[in-house]
């Protein structure tokens, strides 16, 4: 029973930012305890919001995060409502699919259903300054699209499978979530490009608009209030200190070269 003179709280799950396995950014280890607490108190209220703004970033975090809400949302008989604020665009759409409805601004990006892997080719660049690179491998395919080295056509095509697959893996998500509300002409859903609220409405990509604040009141009643979870941010500023600009730029060329990212 619910007492007249205490405030009904609906848990808001933050997701913010880019989507990596990294420290400070979104992923299922940052976001696994803030999850559970927010799960645990939907239990009362029996919902669940999620607040994103991010613009994407790597697929498997999005699909492990996006698992997990599911997982919390059956086992526990909670409806999830998501909201996009600025952006929730590429893995960030991938996450507000998570939820049961999605919600946006009129002016917010959506969509962005596609897949990127990107590099750069330095191979005439030390030709033209006279660098030689050593590099032995063991195996025939150990250093796929070297950055340094002419590029393959089998590399080309190796690369295009793996996203295809990937995009393959988000078109069927964004189906078996949003089902028959998708609008029927899929060349305007699944061609990678991002889109306003007012048209990923249009298109069957959100259910409507709203902010978090009205959500909240919408399903708790005037008197609700949020009650938000979001993930820590990473140690004190010594260890993020130690963390210099030498070694962010090898994480960037890496991440770029080494993984999918939704985009």
């Amino acid at each position: 029973m619910r007492l007249p003179f205490i405030a009904p709280k609906i848990p808001v799950l933050v997701i913010r930012g880019l989507i990596a396995p990294r420290a400070g950014l979104v992923n299922l280890e940052a976001l696994s305890a803030p999850l559970a607490k927010a799960a645990a108190l939907a239990r009362r209220s029996q919902n669940l919001v999620l607040a994103i703004e991010s613009p994407g970033g790597s697929a498997a975090q999005s699909d492990l995060i996006g698992q997990a809400i599911r997982r919390q949302a059956e086992a526990h008989d909670i409806a999830v409502t998501a909201v996009i604020g600025d952006v929730g665009a590429s893995g960030g759409y991938w996450l507000a699919c998570a939820a049961d409805r999605i919600l946006a601004n009129r002016l917010s990006i959506v969509g962005s259903i596609g897949v990127v892997s990107e590099g750069f080719g330095l191979d005439e660049f030390i030709l033209r300054h006279g660098i030689t690179r050593r590099t032995r491998t063991a195996g025939a395919h150990k250093r796929r699209n070297d950055m340094f080295a002419p590029e393959a056509s089998d590399d080309v095509a190796f690369t295009q499978d793996l996203l295809d697959q990937a995009h393959g893996a988000f078109k069927s998500w964004v189906r078996d979530r949003r089902g028959a509300r998708l609008c029927a002409d899929e060349a305007l859903i699944f061609d990678g490009g991002y889109m306003l609220g007012q048209t990923a409405l249009a298109r069957g990509l959100i259910d409507g608009f709203g902010d978090v604040e009205t959500v909240v009141r919408e399903l708790g009643g005037k008197r609700a209030r949020p009650v938000y979870f979001r993930a820590k941010p990473p140690g004190g500023l010594l260890a993020r200190l130690l963390r210099g600009g030498a070694e962010a730029l090898i994480d960037a060329l890496e991440e770029r070269s080494l993984t999918v990212r939704l985009k």
